[in-house]
């Protein structure tokens, strides 16, 4: 047995912990309360960091030292007894979890259980205000990491000492101070969320009108305006959002069935092996760009919901990616076409013998559709239907389709510009693409004064996935603007409020989009099908001849 004098201090400073363990296996159980009195604030915090309540991380903890008691003869290497106390302890907490998670009523609380009430005024206003207190410090600290939450506990638990936190849970200085101050951090964004909310909520609503309402003179009682509550602002944005992503979701499926159309045009216009093997894998690279980059901000949505503090740099993150997305997609677009029109020149020189069908010729009529009405000097219409060829000029006219299409009115192509465009990139007033620059741009990147897509950038911005705007932007997982935001992350001076969704005009969205929406199937679908059909009859011919 050990002696009193044996261990100085109520933490038992002298002892080691193979002392005490060899002393409690001999029976001794002062020795064993040392242990305990070592070790209780170490497993008492853990347990609280893991439950989020004081009464129930003691219970959890005695629990522990009980077993520990038990198994002591199981305990190989009596040095390392704190790790092997706290994994005790978290084995039960996995436990208790797991039970709770199973219980629906876990929660409540049976009043045959409740004891020790305070039977005085001041006793039941003193206990009201520490379960109280409990409550909001619990609600303060819940959504703060498990890892992060362990150290502030112990940090204020242990007089605010990071050298003996360091030592209770086996970690350098560094990292208790890298973790304590990112704590922190978290617990203050999130106090001031929960003061912002709890604010918000307080605010008078319609029960306070209500009650005015009611307290007035029958004679003096008007017909109220009407007002958007909360409820209706979540509807009205959960709905433009579901307008939105469907109009995404319509221009991306356009465009993938507007690709496979293309793909047929082109395949009828190839003449070599090689030219249908570069059509098929530059298809292929649009189409694969396109969906990664999709995939890539799902991905950064469903990462930010479980990495909320992470949530606004991953935000600005997603609008870095998104201009990334933009320039390669330019970038890949002239790089794929100009790589078709040198390959294809490079064919006619390799193999001369394919290309002898009069509608191979450069100069062959059908190359080409101009007619015969202009206007200003420029075509009504100019549709060129031949694969590009190097030093080839565009299609220019009022109307204008091709490689790479200039049309006054209207334009497509791969690269088209126009009042109304629709292409790989198109530039205009009213475009729909893979990336549409306009006063209105549609696509799976649209950017322009009002811009739609699975991300947007513009004046006013509505994304699927990600929008950036100045006056507004909605978004089902990002949304940064300067005046007014609404999505799950929103970065803005109002943001998911009922002035944002004024400010955003939800109600006039909702009924317009249905409209837009067969607009942009449309523009996509209809020029490229006609294209299609156009191309087959002026060259299949002469490519089931070869």
């Amino acid at each position: 047995m050990l002696k009193n004098s044996q261990i100085d201090g109520p933490r038992g400073n002298r002892a080691t912990d193979a002392d005490l363990v060899a002393a409690s296996l001999g029976g001794d159980r002062q020795a064993f309360g040392h242990v305990v009195d070592r070790y209780q604030r170490l497993l008492c915090s853990v347990a609280y960091a893991s439950l989020g309540n004081i009464a129930q991380s003691e219970d959890l903890a005695q629990e522990a030292f009980i077993e520990a008691w038990h198994k002591l003869p199981t305990l190989a290497e009596p040095e390392k007894l704190k790790a092997w106390l706290c994994g005790i302890l978290r084995f039960k907490l996995s436990h208790h979890h797991r039970s709770e998670s199973r219980r629906p009523m876990a929660a409540a609380q049976a009043l045959d259980t409740v004891v020790h009430l305070p039977t005085d005024a001041a006793g039941v206003e003193e206990q009201a205000m520490d379960d109280e207190q409990q409550a909001l410090l619990w609600q303060a600290l819940e959504n703060v990491p498990e890892n992060y939450r362990e150290v502030m506990v112990l940090y204020y638990r242990e007089q605010r000492s990071m050298a003996q936190v360091a030592q209770d849970l086996d970690l350098s200085e560094a990292t208790v101070k890298q973790r304590l101050s990112r704590g922190r951090k978290m617990l203050q964004e999130r106090m001031m969320r929960f003061v912002e909310d709890a604010l918000t909520r307080s605010t008078p609503g319609h029960i306070f009108t209500a009650g005015v309402i009611a307290a007035l003179p029958a004679a003096m009682v008007a017909t109220p305006a009407k007002a958007m509550g909360a409820g209706a602002v979540a509807t009205q944005a959960g709905s433009a959002i579901k307008w939105t992503g469907l109009a995404a979701f319509l221009a991306s499926a356009s465009g993938f069935i507007s690709s496979a159309f293309a793909l047929r045009a082109t395949l009828d216009r190839v003449r070599t092996k090689r030219e249908r093997r570069q059509v098929i894998r530059t298809v292929v690279a649009f189409m694969g760009v396109a969906l990664l980059f999709a995939v890539a901000l799902l991905g950064m949505v469903q990462f930010t919901r479980n990495h909320p503090a992470l949530a606004v740099p991953m935000a600005w993150t997603a609008q870095v990616i998104v201009l990334g997305f933009i320039a390669g997609y330019i970038a890949l677009t002239a790089r794929l076409m100009g790589g078709m029109r040198r390959l294809r020149s490079a064919e006619r020189a390799r193999r001369p013998e394919r290309f002898t069908a009069e509608a191979d010729q450069v100069d062959a009529p059908r190359r080409e559709y101009r007619s015969r009405a202009s206007l200003f000097g420029l075509p009504l219409v100019h549709i060129k239907f031949a694969m590009a060829e190097e030093g080839e000029t565009p299609a220019t006219g009022w109307i204008a389709a091709g490689e790479r299409a200039y049309g006054i009115l209207f334009a497509w192509g791969g690269y088209a510009v126009g009042m109304i465009s629709v292409g790989i990139v198109s530039v205009g007033v009213v475009t729909v693409g893979a990336v549409g620059f306009g006063l209105v741009g549609v696509g799976t990147v649209g950017v322009g004064l009002l811009a739609i897509g699975a991300a947007a950038i513009g004046f006013r911005a509505y994304g699927s996935l990600s929008a950036l705007g100045w006056d507004g932007a909605l978004g089902g997982g990002f949304a940064i603007a300067h005046d007014a935001a609404i999505a799950p992350v929103a970065v803005a001076q109002e943001t998911n409020s009922e002035r944002a969704a004024e400010l955003l005009d939800l109600a006039s969205t909702q009924a317009t989009q249905p409209v837009a929406l067969l607009l942009i199937a449309a523009l996509v679908i209809v020029p490229v099908v006609l294209y299609a059909r156009a191309v087959r009859r002026r060259y299949k011919q002469e490519n089931d001849g070869h």
